[in-house]
């Protein structure tokens, strides 16, 4: 019998100091759409109150706990304890790619080192986190999009909990990527776009602007003319003169 394709296997490791344990279903949901979470580590002193939150999700999501006991303030444990296992693990060679799961940009140089490798980083933390280690990744998902109901559902409402950005935001990035496709018609295979958009910025989610799809992002920044001929891929363009 002929042998199946492996998934990608990876590495997961969670600073658990500054991340919220509300993302844990929906980042493991994220991390299979990628490939197999071969090794779930999470880095954090359990012992006190801000990490205290991952202990009833340990179990479901079979992540095994580093504690990491803060002896001294200012000094962090646990970041030192994460960057040493990724380390070794980088070096097993086992590893196709490493999700790092954290807001802090102390672990830009990490990512750094990683992909210097070879091996695929893909970053996952808050909006806030800083633009070092967001494009030090070759993705980075933002977690407040892991969380349920953050998301514009069938009534075109959204969570009151975080403003999502304006879908007029995205609209330059794409204009960017139309214009460096040279085609003779203007028109753009949509799934060379979303490929292109990652490229270009790897924070880049419709989930951001409250679309599952890129496409309904596209129509609703009213910018772009969206044709599908039966049996054919979706494709773009900017919009026409004299279209609305």
């Amino acid at each position: 019998m002929p042998s199946e394709t492996r998934s990608p296997r990876l590495a997961v490791l969670i600073d658990a100091d500054n991340t919220s344990a509300k993302i844990a279903d929906g980042l493991f949901e994220e991390v299979a759409k990628i490939g197999e979470a071969s090794v779930r580590r999470i880095y954090g002193d359990f012992s006190g109150t801000r990490s205290k939150g991952w202990a009833d999700v340990l179990a479901k999501h079979a992540i095994i706990p580093q504690q990491q006991f803060a002896y001294t303030t200012g000094k962090n444990a646990s970041d030192i304890t994460l960057v040493i296992d990724a380390m070794d693990l980088l070096h097993s060679g086992r590893f196709d790619g490493f999700c790092l799961v954290s807001s802090d940009s102390d672990f830009t140089r990490l990512a750094a080192r990683i992909r210097e490798q070879g091996v695929d980083v893909f970053g996952f933390g808050e909006q806030k986190t800083p633009e070092s280690f967001r494009q030090a990744c070759r993705r980075f998902v933002y977690t407040e999009n892991l969380v349920p109901g953050t998301i514009k559902d069938e009534q075109n409402t959204a969570s009151p909990d975080k403003p999502l950005q304006p879908a007029s935001t995205a609209v330059p990035l794409i204009k960017k990527v139309l214009s460096q496709e040279d085609t003779e018609d203007g028109w753009v295979n949509l799934g060379t776009v979303g490929k292109q958009l990652l490229n270009l910025a790897p924070d880049f989610d419709p989930r951001t602007f409250g679309f599952r799809k890129l496409s309904d992002l596209i129509r609703k920044t009213n910018q772009f003319d969206v044709q599908q001929a039966e049996g054919r891929p979706v494709s773009i363009r900017l919009k026409q003169r004299g279209k609305k």
